[in-house]
């Protein structure tokens, strides 16, 4: 079968119904927030990671009003631990705009979609194509993987200009026939694709239902595909946290700007150097300062090597910016992981 008289939205619709995910908790229903969220979350995370998360979102936050009505601190409270803060920041101040400006509705189309905060082309287009119908084609990882090696497309997608001509692609590529209700389908079933079967490494072509009329299938070089040569610089940063705590447990928690590493989160004093930190706490304590194991955070872009130094103080001690926080209070913060981990490790608490 050539490529011509394959039809690649009937093929994976007809998979997506036999094969396909269907025990996603945000699947099978057409509620724009809960598939909003879903998409947010499983943005560069694991759907294995995003159940349990998206599970307490949609206890503490059911509707995008209770989202919206949140202190930024509760949501990122809930968030932490799942990384890429800005994913939630975000996501709080589009809930806020759909309450303020679509009068607690979400939008309907993709292009207005686009228009709140941390939306951007693919998510759109996955909200208003499984919850509307809309006939427009998301390009997230798992897809751009589906398409590139489905068409022999061997242009580097660093390349914005190539990207957007796999766009255009893409949208040729929609289901023709009743498609309000093919869409959905189609949608969840080229996602579900890449997820389960035309995955990075060895894809399992012998289960694909896009076998017979596919170009890396047929050269037999799958994983050569997408093509894509930027590659990111990583950088690497010292960084030293105070971590005082009182004889009773209170910690020493300062919130983090609004730009940068943990932007928004409480934390651990931060400081560039060992000296800079010693000099943060009155002289007659420096004593009692005891410098830990270095260790490693990684980042997307950046690798963190942090240098936590313990003292117990006084609860009458004031550190430069930081506020102490109850032993029952921190745990509900917004906090960063390797933070709460640290501060789990030395309190004997499961928080």
């Amino acid at each position: 079968m050539t490529s011509s008289s394959f039809s690649f939205a009937q093929a994976v619709v007809t998979w997506q119904k036999k094969h396909g995910r269907h025990d996603l908790p945000w699947q099978n229903t057409q509620d724009p927030y809960a598939v909003w969220l879903s998409e947010i979350m499983l943005q560069q995370t694991q759907v294995a990671t995003v159940r349990e998360y998206y599970a307490r979102f949609m206890q503490r936050f059911p509707t995008v009003a209770d989202l919206a009505a949140a202190h930024q601190d509760e949501v990122l409270g809930l968030w932490s631990g799942l990384g890429y803060y800005s994913r939630a920041r975000n996501m709080h101040r589009a809930a806020q705009d759909v309450v303020s400006l679509h009068r607690g509705v979400f939008p309907r189309s993709a292009e207005v979609l686009q228009t709140l905060p941390g939306i951007g082309r693919s998510t759109a287009a996955a909200v208003a194509s499984l919850c509307f119908g809309e006939p427009i084609a998301i390009l997230d990882g798992n897809v751009k993987r589906v398409l590139t090696r489905f068409l022999g497309f061997k242009d580097d997608l660093a390349s914005s200009r190539h990207e957007r001509a796999l766009w255009d692609m893409a949208q040729t590529m929609l289901p023709q026939r009743d498609v309000a209700r093919a869409m959905p389908r189609y949608t969840q079933g080229v996602m579900d694709l890449g997820a389960t079967v035309c995955t990075p490494k060895q894809p399992q072509c012998l289960q694909c239902p896009l076998r017979v009329a596919c170009v890396a299938a047929s050269e037999g070089t799958p994983e050569r595909y997408p093509v894509k040569t930027r590659k990111l610089k990583r950088s690497a940063e010292q960084l030293w946290l105070l971590q005082a705590q009182t004889s009773t447990g209170q910690v020493c928690l300062m919130q983090r700007p609004q730009s940068g590493v943990w932007a928004g989160l409480y934390c651990l004093p931060v400081f560039d150097g060992l000296a800079e930190l010693q000099s943060a706490v009155p002289a007659k304590y420096r004593d009692r300062l005891q410098e830990g194991a270095v260790f490693k955070h990684v980042l997307t872009h950046k690798d963190l090597y942090l240098h936590p130094v313990r003292i117990v103080l006084p609860a009458t001690v004031r550190i430069a910016q930081g506020q102490w926080v109850d032993a029952n209070a921190w745990g509900a913060l917004g906090l960063p992981a390797p933070i709460r981990k640290l501060l789990t490790a030395h309190s004997g608490n499961a928080q």
